[in-house]
């Protein structure tokens, strides 16, 4: 990878959160981002195209999973990020130039709720999203049977002023009537969006990174220390909690998203030499709210 750090770069899932923020961290660095869009009737033959001669493919293609999980948006979940990421190595083997690099989005809820993980934990949840993040992962991991290094980026909450679970959290706490989520007990793992990005330019630059990796900083904490640190922060009332039998009615099984504990430490990344800019929520938060 050049240090220059003018390369070509592919993201499938441009448009989210996190893809605008890494097209406007490339291109400030004058490399050349484009998009790559796949639905169900998407040629194997056109995504090469597109990813041919590409210095870096980053994958970030899946629907929301801040949603209530009927059968069908099971589905949904699933095959948004299985086939979009097979069709996308599918389409490495084919290219004559392939990328140097697939980083390709994961999740913490593949970890399970008992014990504390890193990177390396294989102590895996028994439930819907951890069988998502197992396959979506397997899927990525093929990309190294063509030579390509690939990374499985297992992101944490991510917050950010621009959308995200921010946007979710800091209405109800503005307007006072924010509290804890169920018993509050839950531990989060969480991530600014300025270090994530930074993480995925840090990761290019860093050849000896593979595999799954947290994207999450060290300090974690409850959702009762959250809740209490947004309302210091915004001079806001807190008692008002949100029972977890409501929160299972408005999302079903995707409560577990809400309700259950992830405690994960980024320790590839610390021991490559990352420091984050943004390791304290009070430090986040305080930034979001500027």
């Amino acid at each position: 990878m050049s240090n220059g750090f003018r390369m070509k770069i592919a993201i499938c899932g441009k448009s989210g959160l996190v893809g605008s923020k890494l097209e406007e961290m490339f291109t400030s660095k004058h490399s050349d981002v484009i998009g790559v869009k796949i639905r169900e009737n998407t040629k194997i033959e056109d995504i090469a195209k597109d990813i041919n001669r590409c210095d870096v493919l980053i994958n970030l293609s899946g629907a929301t999973i801040l949603a209530r999980w009927s059968k069908t948006y099971k589905n949904i979940l699933y095959n948004s990020r299985i086939d979009t990421t097979r069709k996308l190595v599918d389409a490495i083997a084919l290219c004559d130039k392939k990328p140097k690099l697939f980083i390709s989005a994961s999740a913490v809820g593949i970890y399970d709720s008992e014990a504390k993980h890193d990177d390396y934990s294989t102590e895996y949840a028994d439930d819907y999203l951890s069988h998502i993040c197992k396959d979506w992962e397997a899927e990525a991991r093929r990309a190294e049977e063509y030579d390509v290094r690939s990374v499985q980026a297992r992101f944490g909450v991510i917050y950010s002023k621009d959308g995200g679970a921010m946007q979710k959290i800091l209405p109800p706490f503005k307007m006072g009537v924010g509290g804890k989520l169920g018993e509050g007990h839950q531990i989060i793992s969480w991530i600014h969006i300025d270090d994530l990005v930074r993480a995925f330019e840090f990761i290019i630059r860093t050849p000896e990174l593979r595999g799954p990796i947290n994207f999450t900083t060290k300090h974690t904490l409850s959702n009762i220390e959250q809740t209490r640190i947004l309302g210091e922060v915004l001079h806001r009332p807190t008692f008002l909690g949100v029972p977890a039998f409501m929160i299972k009615l408005v999302f079903g099984e995707g409560s577990t998203v809400v309700l259950d504990s992830k405690d994960v430490y980024p320790r590839k990344l610390l021991e490559s030499g990352f420091e984050f800019k943004f390791d304290r929520f009070e430090d986040a938060l305080k930034d979001i709210i500027r």
